[in-house]
């Protein structure tokens, strides 16, 4: 992908294999939080995104656009879109390398319009890591596994201790994140 001119990944990025704890090619991931707006179930406008472990270093994430995401009338919204893949791409770091990260940049190319009522198929690629740089790439393809590329994108997320959630986020969601038997910090 050629988003800003800049070879991807770049020079001295290195080859990763997946967590030997990763989930393996097939298994659909779960929700990691209720009330997150990518793939919780407890948001009415969110995008309640779905994820399955692809072959290789891939995940795959799909959901459908509701009048509730649009921008221009009857298409989703850029912003959303970039919500959408900032969630699958970070799908692809948590899981496959089971390591904490956060996005540290995004950058999203859009190619054609996404309409409400179509669903986007979203696969994401684990391209390297560089110390605590975790490259990764997707591309968003309507209603369909092969169909039109609609959107594609990169990020770099950078590797944090736990303890960078617990510092900066809502104590109250991690209690309630953690009474849920969800994670274990």
């Amino acid at each position: 992908m050629k988003n800003s001119g800049e070879a991807w990944p770049p020079e001295g990025t290195e080859p990763v294999a997946a967590h030997p704890d990763a989930p393996g090619p097939g298994t659909k991931l779960g929700v990691h939080f209720s009330e997150c707006f990518g793939c919780g179930d407890e948001q009415d406008g969110g995008l309640h995104m779905e994820s399955t472990v692809g072959d290789g270093l891939t995940v795959k994430s799909q959901f459908t656009v509701t009048e509730a995401h649009q921008g221009a009338p009857g298409l989703a919204h850029g912003g959303l879109l970039a919500c959408a893949f900032d969630e699958a791409l970070g799908s692809v770091a948590g899981n496959l390398l089971r390591l904490p990260a956060v996005t540290g940049r995004l950058e999203t190319d859009f190619r054609r319009p996404v309409p409400v009522g179509s669903t986007l198929f979203i696969t994401a690629t684990l391209d390297g890591m560089d110390g605590r740089k975790i490259y990764v790439s997707a591309e968003g393809r309507l209603d369909a596994e092969d169909g039109p590329v609609a959107v594609r994108a990169r990020a770099l997320f950078v590797t944090v201790e736990f303890d960078h959630f617990t510092t900066h986020g809502d104590p109250n969601a991690w209690k309630k994140m953690r009474d849920s038997n969800r994670v274990n910090p």
